[in-house]
């Protein structure tokens, strides 16, 4: 035997073994690689910072927010299939009731209006738009009217420059759907009751969308 097998054989047979033997055959316990190691830890590290990212509360960086924006997006090519929608009081409280066009509304409301009235509509900086109380409108058109135009000299700000016409409409009637479900917010009731909004007539609405 050459003196180098018989210096592997040496190395070999001093090295550490497991407890594992099966059919004859011996487990070495050799290390892991450093580089396995420290790929490891570096995963771990990794963890902490993106679950605070991604499932932190931060509105817009879940998945499922993701999506919505996504499907928003996919949904503006549709905008031909519905033509550009007018703010009356008839076409919001016709979209109030088409839920896959509302979930579009509730999309644009939480891209862009939740650092003001929170991610449900129950106000921080803006008012509570879950109650029955309201500042700057008295009827439902006032919603989209607030949105073109913003309100309270800016703090309210305007949207007609930064929304297609459509998304103006699906959030206005996104807007009016929440009035009734009264969560609690920190601001308290501000502005007026005012008339419910016009009752909802599916007839009424199959005759607009069958109109040339």
């Amino acid at each position: 035997m050459s003196s180098a097998a018989s210096e592997n054989k040496s190395v070999v047979g001093d090295a550490p073994k497991t407890d594992h033997a099966y059919d004859g055959i011996e487990e070495f316990d050799n290390p892991l690689p450093g580089w396995w190691k420290w790929l490891f830890i570096a995963t771990i590290a990794f963890c902490p910072p993106y679950w605070l990212y991604y499932h932190g509360g931060t509105p817009g960086r879940s998945i499922e927010d993701s999506y919505g924006v996504a499907l928003a997006e996919n949904t503006r090519l549709q905008f031909e299939e519905i033509g550009e929608l007018k703010p009356d009081a008839a076409t919001l409280v016709e979209y109030m009731h088409k839920d896959n066009w509302l979930r579009v509304g509730k999309i644009v409301f939480q891209t862009h209006c939740v650092s003001c009235h929170d991610r449900d509509g129950q106000g921080k900086v803006g008012p509570n738009l879950t109650d029955e109380y309201f500042k700057n409108v008295n009827t439902i058109e006032d919603i989209a009217k607030v949105v073109n135009n913003g309100a309270a000299a800016g703090a309210m700000p305007k949207w007609s420059n930064r929304l297609h016409p459509n998304e103006v409409v699906l959030v206005s009637a996104y807007v009016a759907s929440m009035r009734g479900e009264n969560l609690d917010g920190p601001r308290g009731a501000e502005g007026k009751t005012i008339p419910p909004w016009p009752e909802y007539t599916p007839e009424a609405a199959t005759e607009s969308d069958s109109a040339p």
